[in-house]
Protein backbone atom coordinates (compact mmCIF):
# COMPACT_ATOMS: atom_id res chain seq x y z
CA UNK A 1 0.00 0.00 0.00
CA UNK A 2 1.45 3.36 -1.13
CA UNK A 3 2.50 6.07 1.74
CA UNK A 4 0.80 9.15 2.19
CA UNK A 5 2.69 11.72 3.70
CA UNK A 6 4.45 15.47 3.01
CA UNK A 7 6.94 13.61 1.11
CA UNK A 8 5.31 11.81 -0.91
CA UNK A 9 2.62 14.47 -1.83
CA UNK A 10 5.74 16.77 -3.36
CA UNK A 11 7.23 14.08 -5.05
CA UNK A 12 3.97 13.15 -6.65
CA UNK A 13 3.36 16.72 -7.85
CA UNK A 14 6.61 16.46 -9.72
CA UNK A 15 4.41 14.57 -11.90
CA UNK A 16 1.22 16.10 -12.00
CA UNK A 17 -0.19 13.53 -9.68
CA UNK A 18 -0.03 11.12 -12.30
CA UNK A 19 1.50 8.26 -10.72
CA UNK A 20 -0.32 7.72 -7.64
CA UNK A 21 -1.03 3.77 -7.30
CA UNK A 22 -4.30 2.94 -7.25
CA UNK A 23 -6.15 2.94 -3.87
CA UNK A 24 -8.14 -0.45 -4.46
CA UNK A 25 -8.24 -3.03 -6.99
CA UNK A 26 -10.82 -4.03 -9.38
CA UNK A 27 -10.04 -8.05 -9.85
CA UNK A 28 -12.01 -10.46 -11.36
CA UNK A 29 -15.12 -12.45 -9.32
CA UNK A 30 -13.93 -15.65 -8.36
CA UNK A 31 -16.65 -18.30 -7.81
CA UNK A 32 -15.51 -19.07 -4.65
CA UNK A 33 -14.45 -16.94 -1.31
CA UNK A 34 -14.37 -18.46 2.45
CA UNK A 35 -16.29 -15.01 3.92
CA UNK A 36 -18.97 -13.12 1.74
CA UNK A 37 -19.65 -9.47 3.06
CA UNK A 38 -22.78 -7.50 0.98
CA UNK A 39 -22.54 -3.94 1.30
CA UNK A 40 -19.20 -2.00 0.29
CA UNK A 41 -20.53 0.74 3.52
CA UNK A 42 -18.94 2.00 6.13
CA UNK A 43 -19.40 -1.43 8.47
CA UNK A 44 -18.95 -3.89 5.61
CA UNK A 45 -15.39 -2.66 4.61
CA UNK A 46 -14.63 -2.27 8.17
CA UNK A 47 -15.47 -6.05 9.01
CA UNK A 48 -13.53 -6.91 5.73
CA UNK A 49 -10.64 -4.97 7.34
CA UNK A 50 -10.37 -6.44 10.70
CA UNK A 51 -11.11 -10.17 8.99
CA UNK A 52 -7.89 -9.47 7.78
CA UNK A 53 -5.91 -7.97 10.14
CA UNK A 54 -6.79 -9.31 13.12
CA UNK A 55 -7.77 -12.70 12.36
CA UNK A 56 -5.69 -13.27 8.65
CA UNK A 57 -8.97 -14.13 6.99
CA UNK A 58 -8.31 -12.31 3.55
CA UNK A 59 -10.19 -14.50 0.89
CA UNK A 60 -13.22 -11.82 1.09
CA UNK A 61 -15.30 -10.54 -1.39
CA UNK A 62 -17.14 -7.53 -0.36
CA UNK A 63 -20.43 -6.98 -2.70
CA UNK A 64 -21.58 -3.49 -3.56
CA UNK A 65 -24.34 -3.12 -5.86
CA UNK A 66 -23.91 0.98 -6.71
CA UNK A 67 -20.49 2.20 -5.98
CA UNK A 68 -17.69 2.33 -2.77
CA UNK A 69 -19.10 4.20 -0.34
CA UNK A 70 -22.30 4.95 -1.92
CA UNK A 71 -24.83 4.19 0.49
CA UNK A 72 -25.28 5.31 4.29
CA UNK A 73 -21.84 6.06 4.88
CA UNK A 74 -22.50 8.98 2.68
CA UNK A 75 -25.93 10.05 3.73
CA UNK A 76 -25.44 11.02 7.32
CA UNK A 77 -24.33 14.05 9.80
CA UNK A 78 -20.55 12.60 10.80
CA UNK A 79 -21.10 13.01 14.36
CA UNK A 80 -19.18 10.62 16.88
CA UNK A 81 -20.19 10.11 20.20
CA UNK A 82 -21.00 7.58 23.19
CA UNK A 83 -23.80 8.75 24.96
CA UNK A 84 -25.95 6.08 25.70
CA UNK A 85 -28.19 4.63 28.73
CA UNK A 86 -27.82 1.19 28.90
CA UNK A 87 -24.60 -0.73 30.52
CA UNK A 88 -25.16 -2.98 26.93
CA UNK A 89 -24.70 -0.07 25.12
CA UNK A 90 -22.27 2.44 26.48
CA UNK A 91 -19.08 0.29 26.26
CA UNK A 92 -19.56 -0.82 22.67
CA UNK A 93 -19.79 3.35 21.77
CA UNK A 94 -16.94 4.85 24.08
CA UNK A 95 -14.97 1.50 21.85
CA UNK A 96 -16.05 3.01 18.90
CA UNK A 97 -15.16 6.45 19.90
CA UNK A 98 -11.76 5.03 21.09
CA UNK A 99 -10.66 3.16 17.55
CA UNK A 100 -11.63 6.45 15.56
CA UNK A 101 -9.14 8.53 17.39
CA UNK A 102 -6.56 6.17 16.15
CA UNK A 103 -8.07 5.76 12.61
CA UNK A 104 -6.08 7.89 10.65
CA UNK A 105 -2.95 7.37 11.84
CA UNK A 106 -3.61 3.48 11.66
CA UNK A 107 -5.31 3.88 8.14
CA UNK A 108 -2.66 6.26 6.95
CA UNK A 109 -5.50 8.02 5.75
CA UNK A 110 -6.39 11.69 6.25
CA UNK A 111 -9.99 11.48 7.95
CA UNK A 112 -10.32 14.81 8.81
CA UNK A 113 -11.18 13.88 12.83
CA UNK A 114 -11.75 16.82 15.10
CA UNK A 115 -12.92 16.17 18.20
CA UNK A 116 -15.46 19.15 19.20
CA UNK A 117 -17.65 17.67 21.87
CA UNK A 118 -21.45 17.77 21.73
CA UNK A 119 -23.90 20.07 23.47
CA UNK A 120 -27.60 19.14 24.33
CA UNK A 121 -29.58 21.97 24.44
CA UNK A 122 -32.12 20.92 27.44
CA UNK A 123 -35.50 22.63 27.52
CA UNK A 124 -37.29 20.69 29.45
CA UNK A 125 -36.79 18.78 32.90
CA UNK A 126 -37.96 15.34 31.96
CA UNK A 127 -35.13 15.68 29.20
CA UNK A 128 -32.82 17.29 32.05
CA UNK A 129 -33.83 14.19 34.36
CA UNK A 130 -32.98 11.38 31.06
CA UNK A 131 -29.60 13.10 30.31
CA UNK A 132 -28.82 13.40 33.93
CA UNK A 133 -29.52 9.97 34.27
CA UNK A 134 -27.40 9.01 31.12
CA UNK A 135 -24.31 11.28 32.97
CA UNK A 136 -24.24 8.90 36.02
CA UNK A 137 -24.34 5.31 34.07
CA UNK A 138 -21.79 6.92 31.10
CA UNK A 139 -19.38 7.81 34.16
CA UNK A 140 -19.57 3.92 35.11
CA UNK A 141 -18.17 3.52 31.81
CA UNK A 142 -15.81 6.11 30.66
CA UNK A 143 -18.44 8.09 28.94
CA UNK A 144 -18.65 11.80 30.01
CA UNK A 145 -21.15 14.39 30.37
CA UNK A 146 -21.19 17.37 31.78
CA UNK A 147 -23.74 20.37 32.71
CA UNK A 148 -23.17 23.53 32.23
CA UNK A 149 -25.33 26.61 32.95
CA UNK A 150 -27.38 29.06 30.28
CA UNK A 151 -25.08 31.82 30.06
CA UNK A 152 -22.13 29.34 29.85
CA UNK A 153 -23.99 27.89 26.74
CA UNK A 154 -24.67 30.87 25.06
CA UNK A 155 -20.97 31.50 25.55
CA UNK A 156 -19.93 28.53 23.41
CA UNK A 157 -22.48 28.67 21.11
CA UNK A 158 -23.09 32.52 20.07
CA UNK A 159 -25.97 31.95 17.37
CA UNK A 160 -28.30 30.35 20.26
CA UNK A 161 -30.21 33.64 20.81
CA UNK A 162 -33.84 31.76 20.92
CA UNK A 163 -34.91 30.12 23.52
CA UNK A 164 -35.53 32.53 25.91
CA UNK A 165 -37.76 33.06 29.40
CA UNK A 166 -40.57 33.93 27.61
CA UNK A 167 -39.98 31.42 24.54
CA UNK A 168 -42.50 28.38 24.15
CA UNK A 169 -39.43 26.00 25.83
CA UNK A 170 -36.67 28.19 27.39
CA UNK A 171 -33.47 26.84 27.35
CA UNK A 172 -33.14 25.40 31.36
CA UNK A 173 -29.62 24.00 30.85
CA UNK A 174 -26.73 22.32 28.65
CA UNK A 175 -25.11 18.72 28.59
CA UNK A 176 -21.67 18.80 27.25
CA UNK A 177 -20.31 15.23 26.50
CA UNK A 178 -16.79 15.99 25.28
CA UNK A 179 -15.76 12.97 23.55
CA UNK A 180 -17.83 14.16 20.87
CA UNK A 181 -16.51 14.68 17.07
CA UNK A 182 -17.12 14.72 12.97
CA UNK A 183 -14.98 13.20 10.64
CA UNK A 184 -15.07 12.81 6.66
CA UNK A 185 -17.56 10.12 5.83
CA UNK A 186 -16.32 9.50 2.76
CA UNK A 187 -12.54 9.25 3.68
CA UNK A 188 -13.95 6.48 6.48
CA UNK A 189 -15.38 4.12 3.47
CA UNK A 190 -12.62 4.91 0.99
CA UNK A 191 -9.50 4.59 3.67
CA UNK A 192 -10.53 1.08 5.16
CA UNK A 193 -11.50 0.00 1.29
CA UNK A 194 -7.42 1.08 0.68
CA UNK A 195 -6.19 -1.19 4.10
CA UNK A 196 -8.48 -4.13 3.60
CA UNK A 197 -7.63 -4.32 -0.41
CA UNK A 198 -4.05 -4.06 0.52
CA UNK A 199 -4.20 -6.92 2.39
CA UNK A 200 -5.79 -8.94 0.07
CA UNK A 201 -9.51 -8.40 -0.16
CA UNK A 202 -11.45 -8.01 -2.92
CA UNK A 203 -13.84 -5.02 -3.69
CA UNK A 204 -16.62 -5.68 -6.41
CA UNK A 205 -18.56 -2.76 -7.00
CA UNK A 206 -21.94 -2.38 -9.18
CA UNK A 207 -22.29 -6.24 -8.18
CA UNK A 208 -25.95 -6.33 -6.64
CA UNK A 209 -26.29 -9.34 -4.78
CA UNK A 210 -30.38 -10.63 -6.26
CA UNK A 211 -30.68 -13.67 -2.90
CA UNK A 212 -28.67 -15.67 -0.86
CA UNK A 213 -28.31 -19.52 -1.42
CA UNK A 214 -28.68 -22.08 1.19
CA UNK A 215 -27.71 -25.85 0.63
CA UNK A 216 -30.44 -28.25 -0.30
CA UNK A 217 -29.59 -30.84 2.64
CA UNK A 218 -28.79 -29.40 5.49
CA UNK A 219 -30.10 -25.57 4.86
CA UNK A 220 -26.62 -23.76 5.59
CA UNK A 221 -25.39 -20.82 3.54
CA UNK A 222 -23.79 -21.73 0.39
CA UNK A 223 -23.10 -18.29 -1.20
CA UNK A 224 -25.15 -15.38 -3.09
CA UNK A 225 -26.69 -15.13 -6.53
CA UNK A 226 -25.47 -12.17 -8.14
CA UNK A 227 -26.21 -10.10 -11.18
CA UNK A 228 -22.54 -11.44 -12.26
CA UNK A 229 -23.39 -14.95 -11.46
CA UNK A 230 -23.14 -17.35 -8.69
CA UNK A 231 -20.77 -16.66 -6.10
CA UNK A 232 -20.15 -19.53 -3.15
CA UNK A 233 -19.23 -19.00 0.25
CA UNK A 234 -19.30 -20.93 3.20
CA UNK A 235 -20.52 -17.68 5.40
CA UNK A 236 -21.99 -14.79 4.12
CA UNK A 237 -22.50 -10.94 6.31
CA UNK A 238 -25.48 -9.15 5.26
CA UNK A 239 -24.21 -5.06 6.57
CA UNK A 240 -26.51 -3.48 3.54
CA UNK A 241 -27.87 -0.88 6.74
CA UNK A 242 -31.88 -0.26 5.48
CA UNK A 243 -31.86 -2.79 3.19
CA UNK A 244 -31.61 -5.98 5.21
CA UNK A 245 -34.95 -7.49 5.04
CA UNK A 246 -34.63 -7.09 1.12
CA UNK A 247 -31.39 -9.56 1.16
CA UNK A 248 -33.34 -12.14 4.20
CA UNK A 249 -36.66 -12.46 3.11
CA UNK A 250 -34.95 -14.09 -0.04
CA UNK A 251 -34.92 -17.02 1.93
CA UNK A 252 -37.94 -16.17 4.43
CA UNK A 253 -35.78 -15.54 7.12
CA UNK A 254 -37.64 -12.97 9.20
CA UNK A 255 -35.73 -10.09 11.54
CA UNK A 256 -37.59 -7.97 14.00
CA UNK A 257 -36.54 -4.95 12.00
CA UNK A 258 -38.58 -2.10 10.62
CA UNK A 259 -37.23 0.22 7.96
CA UNK A 260 -37.65 4.39 8.10
CA UNK A 261 -36.16 7.23 6.56
CA UNK A 262 -34.06 9.79 8.00
CA UNK A 263 -33.63 13.60 6.41
CA UNK A 264 -30.49 15.72 6.39
CA UNK A 265 -29.75 18.76 4.44
CA UNK A 266 -26.79 21.59 4.03
CA UNK A 267 -26.43 25.06 3.87
CA UNK A 268 -24.66 27.78 1.98
CA UNK A 269 -20.91 28.33 3.20
CA UNK A 270 -20.68 30.74 6.14
CA UNK A 271 -17.84 31.47 8.12
CA UNK A 272 -17.07 29.53 11.14
CA UNK A 273 -19.64 30.40 13.99
CA UNK A 274 -20.07 26.73 15.85
CA UNK A 275 -17.45 24.68 16.86
CA UNK A 276 -19.04 22.05 18.72
CA UNK A 277 -22.17 20.06 17.32
CA UNK A 278 -25.18 20.94 18.99
CA UNK A 279 -28.39 18.85 19.98
CA UNK A 280 -31.09 19.91 20.63
CA UNK A 281 -33.18 16.65 21.67
CA UNK A 282 -36.62 18.46 22.93
CA UNK A 283 -37.54 20.05 19.00
CA UNK A 284 -35.92 17.15 17.18
CA UNK A 285 -33.22 18.94 15.60
CA UNK A 286 -28.98 18.82 15.28
CA UNK A 287 -26.42 20.53 13.49
CA UNK A 288 -22.75 21.15 13.32
CA UNK A 289 -20.32 22.89 10.57
CA UNK A 290 -18.55 21.26 8.42
CA UNK A 291 -14.85 22.33 7.83
CA UNK A 292 -16.29 24.22 4.10
CA UNK A 293 -18.40 25.78 6.58
CA UNK A 294 -21.55 24.66 5.57
CA UNK A 295 -24.35 23.67 8.36
CA UNK A 296 -25.24 19.97 8.19
CA UNK A 297 -28.84 19.56 9.75
CA UNK A 298 -30.80 16.49 10.76
CA UNK A 299 -34.65 16.37 12.31
CA UNK A 300 -36.76 13.13 12.95
CA UNK A 301 -37.20 10.03 10.97
CA UNK A 302 -40.42 9.88 8.91
CA UNK A 303 -43.23 8.93 11.15
CA UNK A 304 -43.60 5.56 8.36
CA UNK A 305 -41.65 2.91 7.37
CA UNK A 306 -40.39 3.52 4.20
CA UNK A 307 -37.24 2.28 2.03
CA UNK A 308 -37.23 5.89 0.21
CA UNK A 309 -33.97 8.35 0.01
CA UNK A 310 -35.72 11.10 -0.60
CA UNK A 311 -37.01 14.06 1.86
CA UNK A 312 -40.56 15.10 3.08
CA UNK A 313 -41.78 18.35 2.29
CA UNK A 314 -43.22 18.37 5.99
CA UNK A 315 -39.94 16.27 7.86
CA UNK A 316 -37.61 19.31 6.62
CA UNK A 317 -40.22 21.93 7.14
CA UNK A 318 -40.51 20.66 11.21
CA UNK A 319 -36.68 20.26 11.33
CA UNK A 320 -36.48 23.63 10.24
CA UNK A 321 -38.80 25.15 12.21
CA UNK A 322 -37.40 23.44 15.84
CA UNK A 323 -34.39 25.20 14.52
CA UNK A 324 -35.23 28.25 13.51
CA UNK A 325 -36.76 28.56 17.47
CA UNK A 326 -33.68 28.37 18.91
CA UNK A 327 -31.45 29.91 16.03
CA UNK A 328 -33.50 32.61 14.34
CA UNK A 329 -30.45 34.47 12.80
CA UNK A 330 -30.19 31.46 10.69
CA UNK A 331 -33.71 32.09 8.62
CA UNK A 332 -31.22 33.85 6.09
CA UNK A 333 -28.86 30.61 5.25
CA UNK A 334 -29.77 29.16 1.49
CA UNK A 335 -30.13 25.80 1.62
CA UNK A 336 -27.75 23.98 -0.25
CA UNK A 337 -28.90 19.68 -1.08
CA UNK A 338 -30.74 17.91 0.93
CA UNK A 339 -30.78 14.03 1.14
CA UNK A 340 -32.91 10.82 2.94
CA UNK A 341 -30.98 7.67 4.21
CA UNK A 342 -32.90 4.44 5.34
CA UNK A 343 -32.39 3.04 8.26
CA UNK A 344 -33.64 -0.41 9.84
CA UNK A 345 -34.32 -0.16 13.49
CA UNK A 346 -34.53 -3.13 15.66
CA UNK A 347 -37.82 -3.19 17.97
CA UNK A 348 -36.28 -2.11 21.21
CA UNK A 349 -33.72 0.23 19.16
CA UNK A 350 -30.73 -1.46 19.44
CA UNK A 351 -28.40 -2.76 16.83
CA UNK A 352 -28.67 -6.65 15.72
CA UNK A 353 -24.82 -7.98 15.64
CA UNK A 354 -25.22 -11.72 15.45
CA UNK A 355 -25.51 -15.00 14.05
CA UNK A 356 -28.64 -16.09 12.82
CA UNK A 357 -30.91 -19.06 12.55
CA UNK A 358 -29.47 -20.03 8.94
CA UNK A 359 -26.03 -21.85 9.78
CA UNK A 360 -23.03 -19.42 8.45
CA UNK A 361 -25.56 -16.01 7.67
CA UNK A 362 -24.50 -13.13 9.51
CA UNK A 363 -25.96 -9.48 10.23
CA UNK A 364 -24.87 -6.17 11.15
CA UNK A 365 -28.25 -4.44 11.30
CA UNK A 366 -30.37 -1.89 13.03
CA UNK A 367 -27.76 0.93 13.31
CA UNK A 368 -29.33 4.09 14.58
CA UNK A 369 -26.84 6.99 13.31
CA UNK A 370 -24.92 4.13 12.30
CA UNK A 371 -21.69 6.20 11.56
CA UNK A 372 -20.25 6.53 14.71
CA UNK A 373 -20.59 2.83 15.27
CA UNK A 374 -18.40 1.98 12.39
CA UNK A 375 -14.99 0.72 14.09
CA UNK A 376 -16.50 -1.16 16.53
CA UNK A 377 -18.99 -2.65 14.27
CA UNK A 378 -16.85 -3.84 11.63
CA UNK A 379 -14.60 -4.89 14.50
CA UNK A 380 -16.60 -7.01 16.73
CA UNK A 381 -18.55 -8.75 14.05
CA UNK A 382 -15.12 -9.76 12.03
CA UNK A 383 -14.44 -11.37 15.84
CA UNK A 384 -17.98 -13.35 15.33
CA UNK A 385 -16.91 -14.27 11.11
CA UNK A 386 -14.32 -15.60 12.20
CA UNK A 387 -14.62 -17.75 15.76
CA UNK A 388 -18.46 -18.11 15.72
CA UNK A 389 -18.87 -16.58 19.06
CA UNK A 390 -19.95 -13.17 19.99
CA UNK A 391 -17.58 -10.37 20.84
CA UNK A 392 -18.29 -9.28 24.79
CA UNK A 393 -18.85 -6.02 23.36
CA UNK A 394 -21.58 -7.29 20.90
CA UNK A 395 -22.78 -10.54 23.19
CA UNK A 396 -25.89 -8.46 24.30
CA UNK A 397 -26.77 -7.53 20.35
CA UNK A 398 -27.33 -10.93 19.31
CA UNK A 399 -30.94 -11.58 18.00
CA UNK A 400 -31.78 -14.00 21.37
CA UNK A 401 -32.48 -11.48 23.16
CA UNK A 402 -35.89 -11.22 21.32
CA UNK A 403 -36.61 -15.13 21.87
CA UNK A 404 -35.85 -14.34 25.57
CA UNK A 405 -37.40 -10.44 25.38
CA UNK A 406 -34.57 -9.60 27.32
CA UNK A 407 -34.56 -5.84 25.53
CA UNK A 408 -32.07 -3.11 25.70
CA UNK A 409 -34.39 -0.50 25.34
CA UNK A 410 -32.17 2.60 23.91
CA UNK A 411 -35.44 4.46 22.43
CA UNK A 412 -34.80 7.06 24.44
CA UNK A 413 -31.83 7.95 23.62
CA UNK A 414 -31.53 7.36 19.92
CA UNK A 415 -35.02 7.42 17.76
CA UNK A 416 -38.85 8.39 18.93
CA UNK A 417 -39.88 5.88 16.40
Amino acid sequence: MQSYSIFSLARNALSGHQNWSKAWRSPPLKKRYDVIIIGAGGHGLATAYYLAKNHGITNVAVLEKGWLGGGNIARNTVTIRSNYMRDESIPFYVKSVKLYEGLTKELNYNLMYSKRSMIDVVQTYPKLREIKRRMFNGDLHGSAYERIEVDELRRRIPPLTGGGPESRLPILAGMVHPSAAVCRHDAVAWSYARAADDRGVEIHQNTEVLQLLRDSTDGSINGVETNRGTVYADKVAVVVSGHTTSITDTIGLKLPLKSFNLSAFVSEPVKPIIDVIVNCPDIGVYLNQSDKGELVIGGAPDAGQSFRRDIKQQVFEDAVCSMLELFPSFKRLKLMRQWGGTLDIAHDATPIVSQTDVQGLYVSAGWWGGFKAVPAGGYTLAHLIAKNEQHELTAPFSLNRFKRLDFILEAGTTTAT
